[in-house]
């Protein structure tokens, strides 16, 4: 059931700002322990830092550099759980870390973090990681770069990757629960009764209706734009650091490894990945102190030259060019912000949950927070609010509440059975499965009922229309972008879906009620909204003024 807080009269408990995977899942978090939530984003779900990242769900051996072993043992904590709450979005990920001469970390010394790691696991891990001789890595890794190698490492992470699926998954539990989620909706300021903040005012971005949202408590977590929803509107210092992350997606190419490789750069000594993802190549990422505008972050020619440049440097015979490059996806990573910082990767990756009061009641802003650890931080969130509201703690239920698409008791038999099914291909299947988990029963159902629906609507991927309808009729979508990139993921394939588009935006029409003028407009605001990817073959922006900062 949803609440629909009007001007005024009805309260809500939270009012939560952003609809990433951090505030969904508070919403989510919130709702099962019977708080009455509002969550409101000026545009779709996950589709802000959310859908920019690496796509890994990190036990955070990289935090181990850093002794964060809070945040280590954190990681593997929430890894594990999502194994288990939503098998069919989180997969093991083996990775294989080279070691070279001339790294800034020894071989000894990540293997003795490895072993630290295996430990800190135990039960939760995939598998202990492995010491891989030169011989095994010539035999099994055979075009990796041999020149200084001394040895290897095998160790188990996870990917998600479809990580736009995390989010819309939350975004559908927290809505079976009650919540409301007001997308394209724009916070237009913090409503104040003295210094107390009572709730917030907003716009809709399609009708431009004015609304109150009145609320005990107000929660921005808008990852890097926090400060933006409290400028002008409370004094407070800078709270968001984040810096810049890009990734460049390539096709499989010469000596291209089956296996994720993470490896130091030689430029800047960064950790950085070669990722293997649904047949393609995501090399990333780059980690800039980044003061432009938050709105217009793309990858620049010299981050994508550095992430080709080390790809071949490690893979000799990969021959990477800018022309290799299918798209580019960057986003700025929701860090607390810290002054004169002379390498981010010292900026802690853990979650701080801020309490303006005295100052100003009623409001919390999140700091930081990262996919692996979503779940966490909404419970911290949660227990805080329930706290700083004076009611009683009520027990978190979300470390053991599957995700809508693993809503199963057994999930192996019904992917066995689901697999078996004699309609459409078995890869057809599989995909189905990859990314709706169970309820690829649902977009079968709306198929069967018209059988239309089963025409195909993307070559590459072989995404049925069936998918459309779910995307708008189940799942919120309702723009074209919302269908492309965040529902049926066509949007991620080599040429982001553009040959697709006007036939996915056709299917949609018969449910959203579109005519042909507004197709067109949808067609047009989708090659807008692929801009930031800079994909092959579609006039991009100028990114001279990219408002990167290497740190000095």
């Amino acid at each position: 059931m949803s609440h629909h807080p009007s001007n005024g009269e009805d309260i809500v408990d939270l009012a939560v700002v952003g609809a990433g995977i951090n505030g969904l899942a508070i919403a989510r978090d919130a709702t099962a322990r019977g708080l009455r939530v509002v969550v409101v984003d000026r545009a779709d779900v996950g589709s802000g830092t959310t859908s920019t990242s690496s796509r890994l769900i990190h036990g955070g051996l990289k935090y181990l550099e850093r002794y964060d072993f809070t945040l280590v043992h954190e990681s593997i904590r929430e890894r594990h759980l999502l194994f288990r709450s939503a098998p069919h979005l989180v997969r093991d990920y083996p990775m294989l870390i080279p070691f070279y001469a001339g790294n800034s970390r020894p071989g000894i010394l990540i293997r003795l973090g490895l072993a630290v790691f295996d430990a800190l696991a135990a039960r939760r891990g995939r598998g202990l990681s492995r010491t891989v001789t030169n011989h095994r890595v010539a035999q099994r890794w055979p075009h990796l770069s041999r020149k200084g190698l001394r040895g290897a490492a095998l160790f188990h992470d996870a990917q998600v990757p479809w990580a736009e699926r995390l989010c819309v998954e939350l975004f559908l539990d927290a809505r079976h629960l009650g919540a409301r989620v007001l997308t394209y909706t724009t916070v237009t300021g913090l409503i104040r009764d003295g210094a107390r903040v009572t709730g917030l005012r907003t716009r809709d971005n399609r009708t431009g209706e004015e609304q109150e949202i009145r609320a005990r408590l107000t929660v921005n977590a808008a990852g890097p734009w926090i400060d933006h929803v409290l400028e002008g509107q409370i004094a407070s210092k800078r709270l968001n650091g984040g810096t810049k992350g890009s990734h460049v997606i390539v096709d499989p190419f010469p000596g291209a490894p089956k296996t994720c490789i993470f490896f130091e750069a030689a430029a800047d000594q960064r950790p950085i990945f070669v990722l293997p993802w649904e047949g393609r190549y995501m090399l990333g990422s780059t980690d800039l102190t980044y003061e432009g505008d938050l709105d217009e972050v793309v990858a620049s020619e010299a981050e994508i030259d550095y992430l080709l440049d080390e790809t071949n440097r490690i893979f000799p015979g990969a021959g990477l060019t800018p022309d290799d490059v299918l798209y580019s996806v960057s986003g700025i990573r929701p860090l607390p912000y810290a002054a004169d910082v002379t390498d981010n990767a010292k900026i802690s990756r853990g979650h701080t949950v801020l309490d303006h009061a005295p100052a100003h009641p009623g409001l919390l802003t999140v700091i930081g927070g990262k996919l692996t650890t979503h779940r966490a931080l909404a419970e911290d969130v949660t227990d805080k609010a329930l706290k700083v509201m004076g009611r009683a703690p009520r027990r978190c239920t979300t470390r053991t509440r599957p995700f809508p698409g693993a809503d199963t008791a057994q999930w192996e038999a019904f992917r066995e059975d689901f697999l078996s099914s004699p309609v459409l291909t078995p890869a057809q299947r599989r995909r189905l499965l990859d990314v709706y988990g169970v309820r690829a029963r649902r977009v079968l159902a709306l198929a069967e009922a018209d059988p239309g629906l089963l025409e195909v609507v993307d070559e590459e991927s072989g995404a049925i229309a069936a998918e459309v309808a779910v995307a708008v009729v189940d799942e919120g979508a309702v723009t074209l972008g919302d269908i492309m990139l965040r529902r049926t993921l066509v949007g991620l394939g080599g040429d982001m879906g553009r040959a697709a588009a006007a036939r996915c935006a056709g299917i949609a029409a018969r449910y959203l009620g579109w005519d042909d003028e507004r197709i067109a407009a949808e067609i047009a605001a989708y090659d807008t909204e692929l801009r930031r990817f800079r994909p092959r073959g579609l006039k991009t922006p100028a990114t001279a003024a990219t408002g990167d900062r290497r740190p000095q």
